[in-house]
């Protein structure tokens, strides 16, 4: 810590000075962190925190690991920049050790420096290959808050750019909910009808070029698909000409217990995006993957699309030992074995407490939804209430959480639990009991309602 800034003129300078994402100024009160490692951080005043949520679900190796640092340091001393149009020793190490790691197709790629850039990159060679314009997307996604990215996300982040959505082509099908269906259908009569819902869409627009998906929804709930779910949308886009956009943000790089959710119901997307553990977040990194076909295209059309900071060298280097530490570390499995581990657990705070309406994840990828009702599936609040600024349920557990050291990601009505891949069996323990400790909250307004 500088030593001319005590911790209070940190924070002070930080609420004076910066913006806080997704929220009301007057309200934000950031914490001043000092260190991490390992699945904790630390505060200036000493205190320990459980990460339960991997920050932004992102650090997905745990802070400080030895060899990303040293990859950092390394790259540094060796090459710090390089403009795009260079080939660089980072850049073949990392693409070539893609093509071992992504699904199986994706064989040429464009490097970003985050998820929200990656998906503008797919928007951009999704329209220029196939000369169409609208792009599928869903509600109650998250896509990123750049210009496009922001206009293809399908929850209530979005109303502020408004009417940036339609002006950009972007239009929305239902998402894929089986607790709680937004067309009303129960699994698995239904015959998966919200992946028949995006046919009837393309069917009845023109000119759509692609739909962008997130395989698991990540913020908006974990939100798990039926098994036919996504074999059923590759056969419709198949049939009408629309390319898969999979948006693993989020849920790659072993978080849902394969190297990428869409590996789950070994389906090929067209065009991939990533970023978050791509590195562990340690410095900033996105990637849009793309198959040899699409790739093709562009041999004999113009590739209109560039930034100053794509395949920086920097954020390269760190990818390739952030994979090589997954693969040593084995972490793609140890989430599965971890994973439903934790599952256990958060099942058993649903039958104990009474303001759980559902728990449901894959891997290392929970959610922990919360209910006045669990007949009516009824939240205690609404995204709405949100934005204009009324308290939360979920976010008073979550500061009850932080009292007792273990921090968790609180968003509307649910928890995003998604601990580092590394966490052991008793921080598991530590997390929940604290998480348990908090819902007594969530049971009290239970009463009151």
């Amino acid at each position: 810590m500088s030593e001319s800034l005590t911790s209070a003129q940190v924070v002070e300078s930080t609420k004076k000075l910066n913006y806080g994402t997704w929220r009301f100024q007057k309200s934000w009160n950031p914490l001043h962190v000092v260190d991490a490692e390992g699945c904790y951080f630390i505060d200036a005043a000493g205190k320990r925190y459980l990460d339960f949520s991997s920050q932004l679900m992102c650090v997905n190796l745990g802070h400080k690991n030895p060899a990303v640092i040293r990859s950092i340091e390394e790259q540094a001393r060796t090459l710090p920049y390089i403009a795009p149009g260079y080939a660089s020793t980072a850049r073949a190490e990392l693409s070539n050790l893609l093509l071992k790691v992504l699904p199986k197709g994706l064989e040429k790629y464009f490097f970003t420096t985050s998820g929200t850039d990656a998906n503008e990159a797919a928007f951009k060679i999704a329209r220029m290959y196939t000369g169409k314009t609208k792009i599928i997307a869903r509600y109650r996604s998250y896509h990123g808050s750049t210009t496009a990215s922001i206009a293809a996300t399908g929850d209530p982040r979005r109303w502020a750019m408004e009417p940036a959505g339609k002006a950009q082509g972007f239009i929305f099908a239902p998402e894929v909910n089986c607790y709680n269906c937004p067309i009303k259908h129960t699994y698995p009569s239904c015959g998966v009808a919200c992946a028949d819902y995006v046919e009837h869409m393309i069917v009845n627009e023109s000119n759509v070029a692609a739909i962008i998906l997130e395989p698991i929804t990540g913020t908006n709930g974990v939100l798990i698909p039926p098994a036919e779910y996504f074999p059923k949308i590759r056969k419709i886009c198949d049939a009408h000409g629309v390319l898969m956009i999979a948006d693993e943000v989020m849920t790659g790089w072993g978080r849902t217990g394969k190297w990428f959710a869409v590996d789950n119901w070994g389906v090929q997307p067209d065009i991939l995006v990533t970023a978050k553990g791509i590195t562990s977040a340690y410095v900033p990194l996105g990637l849009c993957a793309t198959t040899s076909k699409i790739a093709a295209h562009f041999d004999d059309h113009y590739f209109a699309h560039g930034h100053t900071y794509e395949a920086h060298p920097m954020t390269l280097a760190p990818a390739v030992a952030t994979i090589h530490e997954m693969q040593r570390l084995d972490l793609v499995n140890r989430a599965n074995k971890i994973g439903a581990y934790l599952g256990e657990k958060l099942k058993a705070l649903a039958a104990k407490h009474p303001s759980i309406g559902d728990v449901r994840g894959i891997g290392l990828f929970w959610a922990v939804e919360l209910v006045k009702d669990k007949q009516t599936k009824q939240p205690f609040n609404t995204m709405r209430d949100k934005i204009e600024g009324k308290p939360m349920v979920v976010d008073q557990v979550a500061a009850e959480a932080m009292k007792r050291g273990v921090a968790l990601q609180a968003w509307v009505s649910h928890f995003v639990i998604a601990p580092p891949l590394i966490i052991t069996e008793a921080e598991v323990d530590a997390g929940v009991a604290a998480l348990d400790a908090g819902l007594a909250i969530a049971d009290a307004a239970l009463s009151a309602s």
